[in-house]
């Protein structure tokens, strides 16, 4: 009996250790599980208790749907879900939940928010732009609770090189299934309302790309009946009614965004370069400015090849760069005046000169 209490005695810290260490590793191991059942939830959407389990199960969880309705029944004690009452049962974060159930923002991520918020919005789907409002939110509170990293971003802008303008208003519907039919690469029924006239007219369109330019958002789309499939630009904010076909969209065969782009699309490229090789890419350029006209350009390069050369006996400074022949880059360069002395290529000084008085 002695010897048995004293086996008794001597394991018995033993075993107490091992049960906290088994506690602890449940508890650890509930956590982790209900943490990511918390991340299978989203807004708006009903997730189904089978659907949470297999999810659960995918991820590595070995648990019976008996446990993660549990979970889900105390989780909903301490974050704002909410169940409906179909069956099986749904479940989805409420509308007004804030996204601080959900994990923090750093600092660094709070100003990357801020700053697609400021500078993006524009270019997000509207249905994506709803899912981020929250953290945009969370952002904005996470730096105004900083008082360093608040003040910081309101010293902080993105400046347009142009002159600025109002974007005109779209009709968000009409974005949001544009965007929608890219995404899901369906066809769309319209009204749209050209440039030219005075009340919309109907297009059946297959969607193919979006461009912003300046502020305004563009749809590259070509007609349903159209053999020829010619890319046609429609301005988003013409549109006034989109319906989100269940046909699949017909891209033309080959169509490349950038290749169209540099091709002369949108008007990028100057229509003097569009016999060029590659419409003019990675074409070597000369441009000779007088005094320090051209200073900018040494700290913000025109290329990774550019080369400077002053010439303190004339005044003069000569850049040699490799970049793409595009309209920007004429009207650019006419922004220097009689600043900017010399041009090549010849084709090059030829669309620059274009329209002036004192070029022979």
């Amino acid at each position: 009996m002695a010897n048995n209490q004293r086996w008794t005695q001597n394991r018995e810290p033993d075993s107490q250790a091992a049960d906290q260490n088994d506690n602890a590793s449940n508890k650890t191991a509930t956590t982790a599980r209900q943490w990511e059942l918390l991340s299978l939830l989203e807004r708006g959407s009903w997730r189904g208790t089978q659907h949470l389990h297999e999810q659960l199960m995918l991820a590595g969880f070995e648990v019976s749907l008996r446990t993660i309705q549990r979970d889900l029944n105390a989780l909903a004690k301490r974050f704002p879900i909410e169940k409906n009452n179909a069956n099986p049962q749904g479940w989805r974060w409420r509308d007004d939940a804030p996204v601080q159930s959900l994990p923090h923002l750093n600092l660094s991520q709070a100003i990357a928010f801020s700053m697609v918020e400021a500078n993006l919005v524009q270019l997000l789907p509207p249905a994506i732009l709803d899912e981020l409002r929250p953290w945009f939110d969370l952002a904005r509170q996470h730096l105004r609770n900083s008082k360093v990293s608040y003040n910081w971003l309101d010293r902080v802008r993105i400046e347009p090189a142009t002159q600025p303008l109002i974007a005109p208003k779209i009709c968000r519907d009409c974005q949001d299934a544009i965007y929608q039919a890219i995404f899901k690469n369906l066809q769309i029924s319209a009204k749209y309302t050209s440039r030219n006239k005075d009340t919309p007219g109907d297009y059946q369109l297959n969607p193919i790309a979006i461009i912003q330019r300046g502020v305004v958002i563009y749809l590259l789309a070509t007609k349903i009946d159209d053999p020829e499939q010619i890319i046609r630009i429609f301005a988003l904010h013409r549109f006034s009614s989109v319906t989100v076909e269940e046909t699949e969209s017909q891209i033309p065969e080959g169509f490349n965004l950038t290749n169209y782009l540099d091709s002369g699309g949108m008007g990028f490229a100057h229509y003097l370069f569009k016999d060029l090789p590659d419409h003019g890419k990675n074409t070597k350029v000369k441009l000779v400015f007088k005094g320090n006209a051209g200073i900018s350009l040494i700290e913000s390069r025109l290329s990774e090849d550019q080369v400077v050369v002053s010439d303190p006996e004339n005044d003069t400074q000569t850049i040699t760069a490799t970049i793409n022949l595009t309209s920007q880059l004429v009207w650019w360069l006419r922004g220097f005046g009689n600043q900017l002395i010399s041009i090549e290529p010849e084709i090059l000084a030829t669309a620059v000169h274009q329209d002036d008085p004192e070029f022979p």
